[in-house]
């Protein structure tokens, strides 16, 4: 075999590696992003579960007009989702900060590692009328 068709050879090689491995961070890439939108419709679905619990009488096992029964605990969550859903195939989702008068924070922690080795996390402000998601890690 010629010089010049040892190179080609290994010429080819480098540019199959090379394509392999943009294909290899593109997929991871785009996992932890359908991880993220997943969590964040997660978390958008919780929020209408916290307003229905905000608009329920205290005498129907509801809010009362308050998110206080949202306790940073199981026992919160468990009174807006069942533990199935509280930890799913997109993340766990826990009660971040109690809820009070006026709003209640609830944290979703995804389950695709992140090239840092944390893990996203997003978070869902809930108050009375509307909800802020916001991309943490």
């Amino acid at each position: 075999m010629g010089n010049q068709q040892i190179l080609l050879i290994i010429l080819g090689m480098i540019i199959v590696g090379v394509a392999v491995t943009v294909a290899i961070i593109l997929v991871n890439e785009n996992a932890v992003t359908a991880n993220r939108d997943a969590i964040a419709a997660d978390l958008l679905n919780l929020s209408v579960k916290a307003q229905q619990y905000y608009n329920t009488p205290s005498s129907m096992a509801g809010g009362g007009h308050t998110y206080i029964g949202l306790t940073a605990d199981a026992a919160g969550m468990l009174r807006l989702v069942s533990p199935a859903f509280s930890n799913n195939g997109n993340g766990v989702y826990t009660i971040r900060t109690a809820g009070t008068t006026s709003q209640v924070v609830i944290e979703g922690l995804g389950n695709v590692e992140l090239s840092d080795g944390s893990f996203p996390t997003i978070s869902c402000v809930i108050r009375p009328g509307n909800a802020t998601v916001t991309i943490e890690n």
